[in-house]
């Protein structure tokens, strides 16, 4: 079993699922309710659904109100300005260097997975170092109380009921105790931290092991992760994207994730690799041209690796595009990630090209 590597760390919040009917939870009809009453109707809910008796004894005694979450997201900077003084904030070369290091020694574990489900390994552990820090950052909270707490004050409720019935169904299923499912503030578990939902979907025995510990164990984190993604549409023999050239003169509505074009219409409209040069000829590759920064920030051409990358931005986000500073949080995400598993890719490489 590979050796787990610790290093910074998270915060918590909370969640619950309906019950009774959707009208008889709403934020509007539950002003009076208290948090124990929610409780037992969620208790109601999850008996209805099949979870037994005995997960039900033993979880819901333990579950706890977090009123107020300390949110520690290592994926955003908010006092950047732009991709340029966001990615040495939030790539620094600390961690480019930890995830050089980590990829060498983990790298049999790594080829493996590779193997089996067709994901390049820099980008699992580039995933890895940007939402989890290593495994720092994985959270120590209970995620039933966070799904519980985070569905009751609110807070995008019938995502987090959702996720709150997927986690009693994980303790349920796979016999783990309350205190086996850990999450960060908003419910992501583990070391490349997925949701209760997707743990359901996705979860792999990495090792043989007969478990499936993405909280522990480094090959189970590593093949869910690489599971996850090929269900994504992940292919194995192409890259994320690149960084390219536009002329200034390019229409601006073709730009968005939401705009697919062959590279070689691409390159017909003026767009060509960073150093100027042709894009490739490869006309079984749609892809869509992004520029999180506006005309006059980082241009890329990014292909349907990339969208799968961003799996983990929607389904821990607040469900909205933009962060507090107006930027768009998902190609921020998206870019952070791809960034560091070029510099794994390139050790002497300063800048996505």
């Amino acid at each position: 079993m590979p050796r787990t590597i610790i290093y910074p760390v998270v915060a918590c919040t909370f969640a619950i699922l309906p019950l009774i009917s959707p009208p008889a939870l709403g934020q509007e009809n539950r002003t009076n309710l208290s948090f124990s009453d929610y409780l037992i109707q969620l208790k109601q809910e999850a008996s209805a659904k099949g979870i037994s008796q005995a997960t039900l004894d033993s979880a819901f005694p333990q579950i706890k109100r977090f009123k107020k979450a300390v949110a520690t997201d290592n994926t955003k900077s908010e006092d950047a300005k732009n991709l340029d003084t966001f990615l040495p904030q939030v790539v620094p070369e600390w961690k480019v260097n930890t995830a050089r290091v980590l990829f060498k020694e983990h790298e049999q574990v790594l080829n493996h997975i590779a193997d089996k489900y067709q994901v390049q390994p820099r980008f699992l552990v580039a995933l890895w170092g940007l939402v989890a820090d290593f495994g720092e950052n994985a959270g120590n909270y209970p995620v039933l109380s966070v799904t519980a707490s985070q569905a009751f004050n609110g807070e995008r409720q019938d995502f987090y009921q959702k996720e709150f019935m997927a986690a009693l169904s994980i303790m349920d299923k796979d016999h783990l105790g309350f205190d086996d499912l850990k999450s960060n503030w908003h419910g992501a578990m583990g070391q490349t931290q997925i949701m209760p939902t997707d743990y359901l979907a996705y979860a792999q025995d990495g090792d043989g092991d007969g478990k499936k510990d993405i909280w522990g164990n480094l090959s189970d984190a590593f093949a869910t992760a690489a599971n996850l993604l090929n269900h994504q549409g992940w292919q194995g023999d192409d890259t994320w994207g690149r960084q390219v050239q536009a002329p200034a003169t390019i229409d601006l509505a073709l730009v968005g994730l939401d705009k697919r074009q062959s590279l070689a219409k691409w390159q017909a409209l003026g767009i060509r690799k960073f150093d100027n040069t042709d894009l490739p000829n490869r006309e079984d590759i749609n892809a869509s041209l992004i520029m999180p920064d506006g005309i006059k920030g980082r241009k890329y051409l990014v292909y349907g690796n990339y969208r799968a990358l961003l799996h983990w931005d929607n389904a821990d986000s607040d469900g909205s595009d933009s962060d507090s500073s107006g930027r768009n949080s998902a190609d921020y995400f998206g870019i952070s990630v791809v960034y560091l598993s070029e510099r794994i890719k390139h050790p002497q490489q300063i800048s996505v090209k």
